[in-house]
């Protein structure tokens, strides 16, 4: 009996392998956040190691993203993620939630709750695990790109309006 059940459940493992979500490599960065604002290569590379996979439209997958349901997984991750931050179309946005991301930014890399911590766990993505450093440098720029915006928009135009 435990046999037959076996069997089964291999036949149906492989049979899943041939269900695939679609793969995020769309590469539309035609709102990407570096047309508006200044990305220095420093904070291109951390953005592109820590954020990327899950916040913009070229993720890099890895290896055992073939296997399902792993993949099924990190579609959905990685659609939730660009569901709440999205580089490649963050100038798209209102220039009140492009404000509200960067304060979403600096505070969640400050307090470490970014990258997730599933994202690096087991040594996996180990680019992505920043450094103190590395998330002072994000918070900071954040932080700047936030004073840039004070002065070039009026204040009322950056607080987000609620709807009624």
């Amino acid at each position: 009996m435990i046999k037959k059940i076996l069997i089964a459940l291999a036949m149906v493992f492989v049979a899943i392998q041939f269900v695939r979500p679609e793969k995020n490599n769309s590469g539309d960065n035609q709102y990407d956040i570096s047309t508006k604002y200044n990305v220095p290569p420093r904070i291109g590379t951390l953005l592109q190691s820590a954020c990327y996979d899950c916040h913009s439209n070229t993720t890099r997958y890895p290896w055992y993203s073939n296997i399902q349901p792993v993949a099924w997984w990190l579609s959905d991750h990685v659609k939730h993620g660009k569901g709440h931050l999205n580089f490649s179309t963050f100038t798209n946005r209102k220039v009140a939630i492009q404000y509200h991301k960067f304060e979403e930014i600096s505070e969640m890399v400050q307090k470490k709750e970014m990258p997730i911590a599933a994202y690096t766990v087991l040594g996996l993505h180990a680019d992505a695990d920043l450094s103190d450093e590395e998330r002072g440098t994000l918070v900071n720029w954040a932080e700047e790109q936030m004073a840039m915006m004070k002065e070039a928009y009026p204040a009322d135009s950056l607080v987000l309006k609620r709807k009624k």
